[in-house]
């Protein structure tokens, strides 16, 4: 698959991300001026979910695309993103260590939205993930888009 190819399919998640957030900021402003109710905290949480599966979709694109494999096996999900960090002999690194370790509480979340019931969604630690959500995106997509550009000088 060529570079352009790539760099298309990465852009797409971006801009789905992009759209997520804006499409919920109104809920998220309003989020932190008043604790949310079940409804609302449930919407959150669905965004969360979201926010993080567009980083894994861009994270195995790129492992399928550039590294020519995909993670497999018990906690493929936290080995894809740690391969992330590191660079390798076909591309750089994605990620820092700093944007990976903050991207582990969403991964993290993910997991616990998809196996529980939404009665059972705390505000008080969901706002943790909340709060910071849109500097936590701010960087990732900065940091994306530092690997974007390199792409082709590897």
């Amino acid at each position: 698959m060529s570079n352009e190819r790539i760099k298309s399919q990465i852009q797409f998640q971006i801009q789905q991300i992009d759209k997520l957030l804006k499409m919920y900021s109104q809920l998220l402003k309003e989020c932190r001026e008043k604790e949310p109710d079940l409804v609302e905290i449930t919407a959150i949480a669905s965004v969360l979910h979201s926010f993080y599966n567009g980083l894994e979709n861009i994270f195995e694109i790129i492992a399928k695309r550039i590294d020519n494999g995909i993670i497999q096996g018990e906690k493929w999900h936290k080995r894809l993103l740690s391969e992330m960090v590191s660079k390798n002999d076909k591309r750089s690194a994605v990620i820092t260590n700093d944007l990976k370790d903050k991207l582990i509480e969403y991964m993290g979340f993910r997991h616990f939205f998809r196996h529980s019931y939404s009665f059972f969604l705390d505000w008080d630690e969901l706002k943790k993930l909340v709060l910071p959500l849109e500097e936590v995106w701010k960087q990732a997509k900065e940091e994306i888009e530092v690997f974007l550009n390199s792409i082709d000088k590897n």
